[in-house]
């Protein structure tokens, strides 16, 4: 069993940042893949980012590219969703998870491929 804890998560102007981890315990994020989804009010969930198990880092939704990173600790066993240029569409729940039945190059992009959920963490962009 995994648990995933996110924090970071709060209220910020736009234009700010914000720096959301994803802390792993139960099992190590090593050989899984990490993403982060987000999910805005009368809205599906949507894929944000993610990292394989071989550091293969990808950005995806055409609105956060250029302004979102993700980045993984392996010693401490957490992944990170750097947000700079905050917008309030940027405004959601933000939800990490972990992949460990699908081992490819890259991060799986859809939710039915990952394994654990966090609990997820508010992020509210003012305008």
């Amino acid at each position: 069993q995994v648990q995933l804890v996110e924090s970071g998560g709060g209220l910020v102007q736009a234009g700010g940042s914000l720096r959301l981890s994803c802390a792993a315990s139960g099992r190590t994020f090593s050989r899984a893949a990490s993403g982060w989804f987000r999910q805005a009010p009368g809205k599906e969930r949507e894929f944000v980012a993610g990292i394989s198990w071989s550091g293969v880092s990808i950005v995806d939704a055409d609105s956060v590219k250029g302004r979102f990173t993700i980045a993984r600790d392996k010693a401490k066993n957490t992944v990170y969703l750097q947000m700079n240029s905050l917008k309030p569409e940027d405004t959601g729940v933000y939800y990490c998870a972990a992949a460990f039945r699908v081992v490819r190059i890259t991060p799986p992009r859809v939710d039915y491929e990952y394994d654990y959920w966090g609990q997820g963490t508010q992020v509210t962009v003012s305008s």
